[in-house]
Protein backbone atom coordinates (compact mmCIF):
# COMPACT_ATOMS: atom_id res chain seq x y z
CA UNK A 1 0.00 0.00 0.00
CA UNK A 2 2.85 2.40 0.77
CA UNK A 3 3.94 2.23 -2.89
CA UNK A 4 1.12 0.66 -4.94
CA UNK A 5 -1.65 3.15 -4.17
CA UNK A 6 0.53 6.25 -4.76
CA UNK A 7 1.49 4.72 -8.12
CA UNK A 8 -2.20 4.33 -8.90
CA UNK A 9 -2.80 8.01 -8.14
CA UNK A 10 0.08 8.88 -10.46
CA UNK A 11 -1.24 6.53 -13.15
CA UNK A 12 -4.58 8.34 -13.26
CA UNK A 13 -2.87 11.74 -13.19
CA UNK A 14 -0.30 10.98 -15.92
CA UNK A 15 -1.90 8.35 -18.09
CA UNK A 16 -5.37 9.88 -18.46
CA UNK A 17 -5.72 12.89 -20.72
CA UNK A 18 -7.67 14.37 -23.63
CA UNK A 19 -6.68 11.46 -25.87
CA UNK A 20 -8.43 8.95 -23.63
CA UNK A 21 -8.90 7.48 -20.14
CA UNK A 22 -6.42 5.82 -20.27
CA UNK A 23 -4.34 7.65 -22.86
CA UNK A 24 -4.70 6.49 -26.46
CA UNK A 25 -0.90 6.40 -26.71
CA UNK A 26 -0.84 3.89 -23.85
CA UNK A 27 -3.47 1.73 -25.53
CA UNK A 28 -1.70 1.84 -28.90
CA UNK A 29 1.79 0.90 -27.67
CA UNK A 30 2.06 0.42 -23.93
CA UNK A 31 5.70 -0.71 -24.01
CA UNK A 32 6.91 2.44 -25.75
CA UNK A 33 4.67 4.58 -23.57
CA UNK A 34 6.07 3.27 -20.29
CA UNK A 35 9.63 3.31 -21.61
CA UNK A 36 9.15 7.04 -22.18
CA UNK A 37 7.64 7.92 -18.79
CA UNK A 38 9.96 5.70 -16.73
CA UNK A 39 13.13 7.55 -17.69
CA UNK A 40 15.06 9.45 -15.02
CA UNK A 41 14.53 12.80 -16.76
CA UNK A 42 10.77 12.34 -16.97
CA UNK A 43 10.48 11.25 -13.34
CA UNK A 44 12.47 14.32 -12.23
CA UNK A 45 10.12 16.52 -14.23
CA UNK A 46 7.15 15.30 -12.21
CA UNK A 47 8.14 17.45 -9.25
CA UNK A 48 6.47 20.82 -9.69
CA UNK A 49 7.72 23.39 -7.13
CA UNK A 50 4.80 25.73 -7.79
CA UNK A 51 2.29 22.94 -7.27
CA UNK A 52 4.05 21.84 -4.08
CA UNK A 53 4.08 25.41 -2.76
CA UNK A 54 0.38 25.92 -3.41
CA UNK A 55 -0.45 22.52 -1.93
CA UNK A 56 1.42 23.40 1.28
CA UNK A 57 -0.23 26.82 1.41
CA UNK A 58 -3.67 25.23 1.10
CA UNK A 59 -3.03 22.76 3.94
CA UNK A 60 -1.55 25.55 6.09
CA UNK A 61 -4.56 27.76 5.36
CA UNK A 62 -6.94 25.01 6.50
CA UNK A 63 -4.85 24.45 9.65
CA UNK A 64 -5.06 28.18 10.46
CA UNK A 65 -8.84 28.10 9.99
CA UNK A 66 -9.06 25.08 12.31
CA UNK A 67 -7.23 26.99 15.04
CA UNK A 68 -8.64 30.47 14.47
CA UNK A 69 -12.31 30.03 13.64
CA UNK A 70 -14.87 29.69 16.44
CA UNK A 71 -16.46 26.31 17.02
CA UNK A 72 -18.11 24.17 19.66
CA UNK A 73 -15.81 22.16 21.92
CA UNK A 74 -17.13 18.64 21.64
CA UNK A 75 -16.13 15.63 23.78
CA UNK A 76 -14.90 12.50 22.06
CA UNK A 77 -15.50 8.95 23.26
CA UNK A 78 -13.72 7.82 26.41
CA UNK A 79 -10.28 6.38 25.65
CA UNK A 80 -8.92 3.25 27.26
CA UNK A 81 -6.77 5.35 29.61
CA UNK A 82 -9.94 7.01 30.93
CA UNK A 83 -9.35 10.34 29.20
CA UNK A 84 -11.87 12.05 26.98
CA UNK A 85 -10.33 14.43 24.46
CA UNK A 86 -12.17 17.52 23.27
CA UNK A 87 -12.43 18.58 19.64
CA UNK A 88 -13.19 21.93 18.04
CA UNK A 89 -16.01 21.54 15.54
CA UNK A 90 -15.72 24.27 12.93
CA UNK A 91 -15.37 22.23 9.74
CA UNK A 92 -18.40 23.72 8.01
CA UNK A 93 -17.26 27.22 8.94
CA UNK A 94 -13.83 26.42 7.48
CA UNK A 95 -15.52 25.13 4.32
CA UNK A 96 -17.53 28.24 3.54
CA UNK A 97 -14.66 30.49 4.67
CA UNK A 98 -12.45 28.75 2.09
CA UNK A 99 -15.05 29.15 -0.66
CA UNK A 100 -15.78 32.81 0.08
CA UNK A 101 -12.08 33.64 0.42
CA UNK A 102 -11.57 32.17 -3.04
CA UNK A 103 -14.50 34.14 -4.46
CA UNK A 104 -13.10 37.35 -2.97
CA UNK A 105 -9.79 36.95 -4.77
CA UNK A 106 -11.46 35.82 -8.02
CA UNK A 107 -13.84 38.77 -8.25
CA UNK A 108 -11.23 40.91 -9.98
CA UNK A 109 -9.28 38.22 -11.87
CA UNK A 110 -12.11 36.06 -13.14
CA UNK A 111 -11.94 32.26 -13.34
CA UNK A 112 -8.57 31.93 -15.09
CA UNK A 113 -6.48 31.41 -11.88
CA UNK A 114 -8.48 28.22 -11.30
CA UNK A 115 -6.93 26.75 -14.45
CA UNK A 116 -3.79 26.24 -12.35
CA UNK A 117 -5.35 23.05 -10.96
CA UNK A 118 -5.90 21.45 -14.37
CA UNK A 119 -2.61 22.69 -15.82
CA UNK A 120 -0.53 21.51 -12.82
CA UNK A 121 -2.51 18.35 -12.10
CA UNK A 122 0.43 15.93 -12.18
CA UNK A 123 2.47 18.25 -9.93
CA UNK A 124 -0.39 18.45 -7.44
CA UNK A 125 -0.67 14.65 -7.41
CA UNK A 126 3.05 14.31 -6.69
CA UNK A 127 2.85 17.03 -4.02
CA UNK A 128 -0.02 15.31 -2.21
CA UNK A 129 1.91 12.03 -2.12
CA UNK A 130 5.10 13.70 -0.85
CA UNK A 131 3.17 15.52 1.88
CA UNK A 132 1.51 12.25 2.93
CA UNK A 133 4.92 10.67 3.45
CA UNK A 134 6.14 13.74 5.35
CA UNK A 135 3.25 13.94 7.83
CA UNK A 136 3.28 10.14 8.29
CA UNK A 137 6.98 10.13 9.15
CA UNK A 138 6.46 12.99 11.60
CA UNK A 139 3.66 11.28 13.54
CA UNK A 140 5.54 7.96 13.50
CA UNK A 141 8.62 9.53 15.11
CA UNK A 142 6.42 11.53 17.50
CA UNK A 143 4.72 8.33 18.66
CA UNK A 144 7.89 7.30 20.53
CA UNK A 145 7.39 10.06 23.10
CA UNK A 146 6.78 8.53 26.50
CA UNK A 147 3.32 10.04 27.02
CA UNK A 148 1.90 8.89 23.66
CA UNK A 149 -1.22 6.69 23.81
CA UNK A 150 -0.59 3.99 21.22
CA UNK A 151 -3.20 2.33 19.04
CA UNK A 152 -3.62 -1.34 19.87
CA UNK A 153 -3.21 -2.39 16.24
CA UNK A 154 -0.29 -0.14 15.39
CA UNK A 155 2.28 -1.15 17.96
CA UNK A 156 3.49 -4.45 16.54
CA UNK A 157 7.21 -3.71 16.50
CA UNK A 158 7.29 -3.99 12.71
CA UNK A 159 8.37 -0.46 11.65
CA UNK A 160 6.89 -0.59 8.16
CA UNK A 161 3.53 -1.95 9.34
CA UNK A 162 3.33 0.48 12.26
CA UNK A 163 4.26 3.37 9.96
CA UNK A 164 1.43 2.41 7.63
CA UNK A 165 -1.27 1.68 10.25
CA UNK A 166 -0.21 4.35 12.75
CA UNK A 167 1.35 3.90 16.20
CA UNK A 168 -0.15 6.82 18.09
CA UNK A 169 -3.92 6.94 18.53
CA UNK A 170 -4.42 10.71 18.74
CA UNK A 171 -1.25 12.63 17.83
CA UNK A 172 -1.56 16.26 18.88
CA UNK A 173 0.49 19.43 18.86
CA UNK A 174 -0.94 21.22 21.86
CA UNK A 175 -4.68 21.37 21.20
CA UNK A 176 -4.21 20.78 17.47
CA UNK A 177 -5.42 17.23 16.84
CA UNK A 178 -3.62 16.10 13.67
CA UNK A 179 -5.86 13.12 12.96
CA UNK A 180 -9.14 14.94 13.51
CA UNK A 181 -7.96 17.85 11.35
CA UNK A 182 -6.94 15.44 8.61
CA UNK A 183 -10.24 13.53 8.64
CA UNK A 184 -12.30 16.22 6.89
CA UNK A 185 -10.38 19.42 6.23
CA UNK A 186 -7.63 18.98 3.58
CA UNK A 187 -9.24 16.06 1.76
CA UNK A 188 -12.91 17.03 1.73
CA UNK A 189 -12.46 20.77 1.30
CA UNK A 190 -9.65 20.15 -1.18
CA UNK A 191 -11.97 17.84 -3.11
CA UNK A 192 -14.51 20.66 -3.36
CA UNK A 193 -11.95 23.24 -4.46
CA UNK A 194 -10.61 20.92 -7.19
CA UNK A 195 -14.12 20.11 -8.44
CA UNK A 196 -14.95 23.80 -8.74
CA UNK A 197 -11.68 24.37 -10.61
CA UNK A 198 -12.64 21.67 -13.11
CA UNK A 199 -16.10 23.18 -13.57
CA UNK A 200 -14.42 26.53 -14.24
CA UNK A 201 -12.15 24.86 -16.81
CA UNK A 202 -15.12 23.34 -18.62
CA UNK A 203 -16.94 26.69 -18.60
CA UNK A 204 -13.93 28.49 -20.05
CA UNK A 205 -13.54 25.79 -22.72
CA UNK A 206 -17.19 25.50 -23.77
CA UNK A 207 -18.83 28.73 -22.63
CA UNK A 208 -21.25 26.75 -20.45
CA UNK A 209 -21.31 23.90 -17.92
CA UNK A 210 -22.86 20.60 -19.08
CA UNK A 211 -25.72 19.07 -17.11
CA UNK A 212 -23.56 16.01 -16.45
CA UNK A 213 -20.97 18.25 -14.78
CA UNK A 214 -23.77 19.95 -12.85
CA UNK A 215 -24.86 16.58 -11.44
CA UNK A 216 -21.32 15.61 -10.42
CA UNK A 217 -20.76 19.01 -8.80
CA UNK A 218 -24.10 18.93 -7.03
CA UNK A 219 -23.83 15.35 -5.75
CA UNK A 220 -20.29 15.64 -4.48
CA UNK A 221 -20.74 19.13 -3.02
CA UNK A 222 -23.75 17.88 -1.09
CA UNK A 223 -21.78 14.90 0.21
CA UNK A 224 -18.93 17.19 1.29
CA UNK A 225 -21.22 19.76 2.93
CA UNK A 226 -23.15 17.01 4.71
CA UNK A 227 -19.94 15.48 6.08
CA UNK A 228 -18.70 18.82 7.39
CA UNK A 229 -22.11 19.85 8.77
CA UNK A 230 -22.29 16.55 10.67
CA UNK A 231 -18.67 16.73 11.76
CA UNK A 232 -19.40 15.38 15.22
CA UNK A 233 -20.33 12.01 13.68
CA UNK A 234 -16.63 11.46 12.88
CA UNK A 235 -15.86 11.27 16.61
CA UNK A 236 -17.57 7.88 16.94
CA UNK A 237 -15.89 6.29 13.90
CA UNK A 238 -13.14 3.68 14.15
CA UNK A 239 -10.74 6.12 12.50
CA UNK A 240 -10.91 8.32 15.62
CA UNK A 241 -11.66 5.83 18.40
CA UNK A 242 -9.59 2.79 17.42
CA UNK A 243 -7.16 3.23 14.53
CA UNK A 244 -3.82 4.97 14.85
CA UNK A 245 -2.83 7.83 12.59
CA UNK A 246 -0.31 6.58 10.07
CA UNK A 247 0.36 6.51 6.37
CA UNK A 248 -2.89 4.71 5.56
CA UNK A 249 -5.03 7.56 6.85
CA UNK A 250 -2.64 10.33 5.85
CA UNK A 251 -2.33 9.20 2.24
CA UNK A 252 -6.03 8.45 2.01
CA UNK A 253 -7.06 11.91 3.14
CA UNK A 254 -4.27 14.14 1.80
CA UNK A 255 -3.91 12.44 -1.59
CA UNK A 256 -6.38 9.66 -2.42
CA UNK A 257 -9.58 11.59 -1.67
CA UNK A 258 -8.83 14.92 -3.39
CA UNK A 259 -7.01 13.34 -6.35
CA UNK A 260 -9.13 10.27 -7.11
CA UNK A 261 -12.58 11.38 -5.98
CA UNK A 262 -12.38 14.18 -8.54
CA UNK A 263 -11.90 11.77 -11.45
CA UNK A 264 -15.46 12.26 -12.69
CA UNK A 265 -15.22 16.05 -12.85
CA UNK A 266 -11.81 15.84 -14.54
CA UNK A 267 -13.11 13.31 -17.06
CA UNK A 268 -16.00 15.62 -17.96
CA UNK A 269 -13.52 18.41 -18.64
CA UNK A 270 -11.71 16.25 -21.20
CA UNK A 271 -14.85 14.52 -22.51
CA UNK A 272 -17.86 16.80 -21.91
CA UNK A 273 -21.31 15.34 -22.48
CA UNK A 274 -24.92 16.39 -22.04
CA UNK A 275 -27.45 13.95 -20.60
CA UNK A 276 -31.02 13.44 -21.72
CA UNK A 277 -33.43 14.73 -19.08
CA UNK A 278 -34.85 11.25 -18.28
CA UNK A 279 -31.28 10.04 -17.63
CA UNK A 280 -30.64 13.18 -15.57
CA UNK A 281 -33.72 12.47 -13.43
CA UNK A 282 -32.92 8.76 -12.95
CA UNK A 283 -29.38 9.49 -11.77
CA UNK A 284 -30.66 12.22 -9.47
CA UNK A 285 -33.19 9.80 -7.92
CA UNK A 286 -30.48 7.18 -7.31
CA UNK A 287 -28.31 9.71 -5.50
CA UNK A 288 -31.17 10.97 -3.31
CA UNK A 289 -32.10 7.39 -2.39
CA UNK A 290 -28.52 6.56 -1.46
CA UNK A 291 -28.16 9.73 0.60
CA UNK A 292 -31.42 9.09 2.46
CA UNK A 293 -30.34 5.59 3.46
CA UNK A 294 -26.81 6.69 4.39
CA UNK A 295 -27.65 9.76 6.45
CA UNK A 296 -30.77 8.54 8.22
CA UNK A 297 -29.09 5.26 9.21
CA UNK A 298 -25.98 6.99 10.55
CA UNK A 299 -28.05 9.60 12.38
CA UNK A 300 -30.13 6.88 14.00
CA UNK A 301 -27.01 5.07 15.21
CA UNK A 302 -25.38 8.24 16.54
CA UNK A 303 -28.52 9.34 18.38
CA UNK A 304 -28.86 5.87 19.92
CA UNK A 305 -25.25 5.92 21.11
CA UNK A 306 -25.73 9.32 22.72
CA UNK A 307 -29.11 8.51 24.32
CA UNK A 308 -30.86 5.19 23.76
CA UNK A 309 -33.99 6.53 25.49
CA UNK A 310 -34.24 9.66 23.37
CA UNK A 311 -37.47 10.57 21.56
CA UNK A 312 -36.16 9.29 18.22
CA UNK A 313 -34.52 6.12 19.53
CA UNK A 314 -36.59 4.82 22.44
CA UNK A 315 -38.68 2.63 20.10
CA UNK A 316 -35.63 0.76 18.84
CA UNK A 317 -35.09 -2.85 19.86
CA UNK A 318 -31.65 -3.98 20.94
CA UNK A 319 -29.72 -6.65 22.77
CA UNK A 320 -27.40 -5.84 25.68
CA UNK A 321 -24.06 -7.65 25.56
CA UNK A 322 -22.13 -9.00 28.53
CA UNK A 323 -19.87 -5.95 28.18
CA UNK A 324 -22.87 -3.65 28.60
CA UNK A 325 -22.91 -2.51 24.98
CA UNK A 326 -26.26 -2.19 23.24
CA UNK A 327 -26.57 -3.58 19.71
CA UNK A 328 -29.55 -2.27 17.70
CA UNK A 329 -31.70 -4.98 16.11
CA UNK A 330 -34.48 -2.89 14.57
CA UNK A 331 -34.95 0.30 12.59
CA UNK A 332 -32.33 0.79 9.89
CA UNK A 333 -29.94 -1.49 11.75
CA UNK A 334 -32.44 -4.32 11.70
CA UNK A 335 -32.39 -4.20 7.89
CA UNK A 336 -28.70 -5.09 7.67
CA UNK A 337 -25.63 -4.79 9.88
CA UNK A 338 -24.13 -2.12 7.59
CA UNK A 339 -27.09 -0.60 5.80
CA UNK A 340 -25.20 2.73 5.70
CA UNK A 341 -22.63 1.09 3.42
CA UNK A 342 -25.35 0.38 0.85
CA UNK A 343 -26.49 4.02 0.82
CA UNK A 344 -22.90 5.19 0.55
CA UNK A 345 -22.25 2.92 -2.44
CA UNK A 346 -25.42 3.98 -4.28
CA UNK A 347 -24.24 7.57 -4.01
CA UNK A 348 -20.82 6.57 -5.31
CA UNK A 349 -22.40 4.90 -8.35
CA UNK A 350 -24.51 7.99 -9.09
CA UNK A 351 -21.35 10.13 -9.20
CA UNK A 352 -19.98 8.05 -12.08
CA UNK A 353 -23.10 7.52 -14.18
CA UNK A 354 -23.08 11.10 -15.60
CA UNK A 355 -19.80 10.20 -17.35
CA UNK A 356 -21.46 7.57 -19.52
CA UNK A 357 -19.81 4.27 -20.45
CA UNK A 358 -17.10 5.18 -22.96
CA UNK A 359 -14.39 4.54 -20.35
CA UNK A 360 -14.23 2.42 -17.19
CA UNK A 361 -11.93 4.91 -15.45
CA UNK A 362 -14.70 7.18 -14.06
CA UNK A 363 -16.14 4.04 -12.45
CA UNK A 364 -12.96 3.34 -10.55
CA UNK A 365 -14.35 4.92 -7.39
CA UNK A 366 -17.55 2.81 -7.03
CA UNK A 367 -15.57 -0.33 -7.97
CA UNK A 368 -12.81 0.41 -5.45
CA UNK A 369 -15.35 1.56 -2.87
CA UNK A 370 -17.29 -1.71 -3.12
CA UNK A 371 -14.11 -3.67 -2.39
CA UNK A 372 -13.28 -1.31 0.49
CA UNK A 373 -16.75 -1.66 2.03
CA UNK A 374 -16.67 -5.45 1.76
CA UNK A 375 -13.24 -5.54 3.41
CA UNK A 376 -14.37 -3.10 6.11
CA UNK A 377 -17.45 -5.20 6.81
CA UNK A 378 -15.32 -8.34 7.23
CA UNK A 379 -12.87 -6.47 9.47
CA UNK A 380 -15.68 -5.08 11.62
CA UNK A 381 -17.29 -8.50 11.88
CA UNK A 382 -14.01 -10.05 13.05
CA UNK A 383 -13.47 -7.36 15.67
CA UNK A 384 -17.03 -7.57 16.96
CA UNK A 385 -16.97 -11.37 17.02
CA UNK A 386 -13.78 -11.21 19.09
CA UNK A 387 -15.13 -8.46 21.31
CA UNK A 388 -18.67 -9.73 21.98
CA UNK A 389 -18.36 -13.51 21.47
CA UNK A 390 -21.72 -15.31 21.75
CA UNK A 391 -23.56 -12.00 21.97
CA UNK A 392 -22.37 -11.19 18.45
CA UNK A 393 -23.56 -14.57 17.20
CA UNK A 394 -26.95 -13.86 18.74
CA UNK A 395 -27.01 -10.44 17.08
CA UNK A 396 -26.13 -11.96 13.70
CA UNK A 397 -28.93 -14.50 14.06
CA UNK A 398 -31.38 -11.59 14.38
CA UNK A 399 -29.86 -9.26 11.78
CA UNK A 400 -28.81 -11.71 9.08
CA UNK A 401 -27.94 -9.39 6.19
CA UNK A 402 -24.43 -7.96 6.13
CA UNK A 403 -24.84 -5.02 3.72
CA UNK A 404 -27.53 -5.72 1.11
CA UNK A 405 -30.93 -6.33 2.73
CA UNK A 406 -32.74 -9.60 2.20
CA UNK A 407 -36.26 -9.67 3.54
CA UNK A 408 -36.41 -5.99 4.42
CA UNK A 409 -39.81 -5.93 6.13
CA UNK A 410 -38.87 -8.84 8.39
CA UNK A 411 -36.38 -6.81 10.41
CA UNK A 412 -37.94 -3.35 10.14
CA UNK A 413 -39.38 -1.85 13.35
Amino acid sequence: MVTVLPLLVLFFAICCNKTGYPSQLLLDDWRTYFEKILTADYIKSLYDPWAFTWYLLFVAFEAILYLALPGDSYPGTELRDGKRLRYRLNGFTAYHTTIFTGLYFLKSSGLKPLLFVYDHWVGLAVSSILFSYMISLYVYLKSFQKDALLALGGNTGNPLYDFMIGRELNPRIGEFDIKFFTELRPGMIGWQVINLAFAAKQYLDLGYVTNSMVLVQMFQAWYIVDSLWNEEAVLTTMDITTDGFGYMLAFGLYSWVPLNYTLQARYLVDFPRDLSWPAFGAILFLNVLGYYIFRSANSQKNEFRMNSDGPNTKHLKYITTARGTKLITSGWWGVSRHINYLGDWLMALSWSLPCGFASPVPYFYPFYFAILLLHRERRDDHKCRTKYGKDWEKYCSIVKARIIPGKILLNWA
